[in-house]
């Protein structure tokens, strides 16, 4: 009886002990995920601000650019994950990993070659275990991106992009990332970057309608310099935007996790109490029977 009262001591002290390390995991994901949300909210007007002016300078114009052109039949694809450094996080980046799979069959299907690009230690490791090849990986901070980071991969891609595809290029290039919804709701997103998808819809509302613009220099320049800042931008949007969900995704784990820590505890503190007093009933009987015996 005493080794078993001492194994669940030694079990409720280890679940203790977790227990702090997930509340304080929790709390520290709970005190960032404001700036991230804020970041996030930051973030996207001016995504969507030039992403609406490339949208317009496109539409207006009847112009061939490298931005817009459509290939007859694209061959190679360009994918860009999103995914975690860190684990404690549920299944925050297996759920993305999972989005990007279908994404990859799904062009394969379409008889296309795929280039993955990854972002996270999540991703790298998943295409090591598998001895699956990627193009290039960026690690670190995924939590707290930075914006020369989103510039190095638009400058991967975009290269990549600009070449043919007998040298390697790519013909298109998705982004998948974890879209924040709320602290409760995150959702994998897929979104073609390139080429840009310029569909003409019918406003209800004029302040939805698209700028009219007189262009000095020509179109043409001026695509060329919005497509680097168009790239740049929407690539760090989904950076954030994966940023504040992975954190809303760790500190709902670790809540979960320190909840189930608890459970445990509690439980092994009853089986404790119930080997405690089957071993005090024990002492006792054995000392009535020795009692009688001396008595006899």
């Amino acid at each position: 009886m005493g080794a078993q009262i001492r194994v669940y001591r030694q079990k409720i002290a280890s679940t203790s002990s977790m227990k702090k390390i997930f509340k304080a995991m929790e709390l520290i994901a709970t005190s960032r995920i404001t700036k991230a949300r804020n970041a996030v909210t930051a973030a996207l007007p001016y995504a969507n601000a030039i992403t609406r002016a490339v949208s317009a300078v496109s539409s207006q114009s009847e112009i061939d650019h490298v931005l817009t052109r459509e290939k007859a039949t694209a061959k190679r694809s360009a994918v860009v994950v999103f995914t975690s450094d860190r684990g404690l996080a549920g299944s925050y980046s297996a759920t993305i990993m999972k989005e990007a799979e279908e994404l990859i069959t799904a062009l394969k299907e379409e008889g296309k070659e795929v280039d993955a690009y990854l972002v996270g230690r999540k991703a790298q490791q998943y295409y090591d275990f598998r001895g699956r090849e990627y193009k290039r990986v960026w690690t670190g901070n995924t939590d707290a991106p930075v914006f020369d980071t989103a510039q190095e991969i638009g400058a991967a891609v975009l290269e990549a992009f600009e070449r043919e595809y007998e040298n390697g290029g790519v013909d298109e290039i998705h982004l998948v990332y974890t879209q924040f919804k709320s602290m409760v709701t995150q959702e994998p997103n897929v979104t073609r970057l390139l080429p840009l998808e310029v569909v003409e819809e019918e406003v209800q509302d004029e302040s939805e309608l698209l700028p009219l613009y007189d262009y000095e220099p020509e179109p043409e320049q001026v695509l060329d310099a919005l497509l680097p800042r168009y790239l740049d931008s929407r690539i760090f949007a989904a950076m954030l935007q994966a940023a504040a969900s992975e954190l809303a995704a760790r500190q709902r784990a670790m809540k979960n996790a320190g909840d189930n820590a608890e459970e445990l505890i509690e439980k092994y503190t009853r089986l404790r109490n119930n080997a405690r007093q089957a071993e005090i009933t024990q002492e006792l009987t054995e000392i009535v029977a020795g009692a009688d015996s001396l008595g006899g």
